[in-house]
């Protein structure tokens, strides 16, 4: 049974709930003869893929949604052996580069290559072009991107690319100034509301107003993450009260509870055990970026006021280096080891204080 995220998600540019002005642009953008590279940019669970799966609709038919799964051979300057699964039909691919990690720049090359060369199977009556969407663009290394960029030129004849990112400040120029820029901001809590009230009428049931807009409001206006959310909710209790308790997900309580004990114990040891639950959230698929906040706002909102200005100093410190480096998990470390050490030394400070 699929999971109502992906139930009830629009597959036409007709269908989509908001940001209708948007669509009907992107609907006159694939009526027209030069389609050029895209690249769609905001928060995650605000609807970029979503979007860019109704375009590829509109331009190719019902045919897009004949998905099939792929895995693409490639060979490292090292002769190491790698395998990336991609999702596609014959019109479009679908992949990640930076699955390869830091060999994410052979990934692009040759796939787009491999791709580009070959036109549609089937192009009566259809778009003399393939597209390619990569997403998390903005978590390629530098090397990666510079190769896109010639890559993107030397195809334009056969290939678009479409991109998906979450942030443009880690996409280089080269790369923004070939493409097209399409911000999809994060839907509106009334527009989440609207959405949740949709589904459970779908669905045969029914949700008060005010529960809606709290569970907007937790997901921080994640549309994802709201849908998911209530179908949890959904799970755990019905019919419905405006005033119940809305659950967590699983790896906010992970987190919550490695916040704990971050705050109980300042040792090596503890630190050894920390890293392996942030580890287990990384191999989980959670967003690194997403890890670091939330870990953040706990670890603050259970710090003294003189540790709050040194705790956010220290993560936008970290982050920054997470942001430029390839292993998330050693600055995720070193963010937590300089945080163990401001605390227990204002905790020592403090009982010295007291026996005073």
């Amino acid at each position: 049974m699929a999971l109502w995220v992906d139930k009830h998600r629009p597959r036409t540019l007709d269908t989509l709930d908001y940001h209708k002005d948007q669509a009907q642009q992107l609907k006159n953008l694939a009526q027209q003869s030069d389609f050029p590279h895209l690249m769609f940019f905001g928060p995650s669970g605000a609807g970029k893929k979503t979007r860019i799966l109704c375009l590829l609709r509109e331009l190719y038919g019902e045919g897009v949604e004949h998905i099939k799964n792929e895995i693409f051979h490639f060979t490292t300057a090292s002769n190491k052996k790698m395998e990336i699964l991609t999702i596609g039909s014959n019109y479009h691919l679908e992949i990640n580069p930076s699955d390869a990690g830091i060999h994410d720049r052979i990934v692009v090359v040759e796939l787009i290559k491999q791709i580009a060369q070959t036109r549609n199977l089937n192009s009566a009556g259809q778009r003399e072009f393939k597209v390619i969407v990569l997403s998390e663009v903005d978590s390629l290394t530098k090397d990666a991107q510079h190769a896109l960029r010639r890559t993107m030129e030397k195809y334009m004849s056969t290939c678009r690319i479409i991109l998906c990112v979450n942030s443009t400040s880690r996409v280089i120029p080269a790369i923004r100034s070939r493409c097209l820029g399409i911000r999809v901001s994060a839907p509106t809590v009334n527009d989440v509301a609207g959405i949740l009230e949709k589904i459970c009428k779908k669905e045969n049931c029914t949700i008060p107003r005010e529960l809606a807009e709290r569970m907007a409001t937790q997901s921080d206006r994640n549309l994802r993450r709201a849908i998911l959310l209530l179908e949890a909710t959904r799970a755990q209790q019905y019919p419905f009260t405006a005033n119940q308790k809305i659950m967590d997900l699983e790896w906010q309580i992970f987190l919550r509870e490695t916040a704990n004990q971050i705050l109980s114990e300042q040792t090596p040891a503890k630190l050894e055990k920390v890293r392996e639950r942030l580890y287990e959230l990384l191999a989980q698929g959670i967003p690194a970026d997403t890890i670091f906040k939330t870990l953040v706002e706990n670890l603050v909102k259970k710090c003294d006021m003189t540790l709050k200005a040194k705790t956010v100093e220290f993560a936008c410190i970290y982050e920054h280096r997470m942001q430029q480096g390839s292993k998330h998990i050693f600055h995720l470390e070193a963010f937590v080891a300089n945080f163990m050490a401001i605390y227990k030394k204002f905790m020592n400070e403090m009982m010295a204080m007291d026996e005073f």
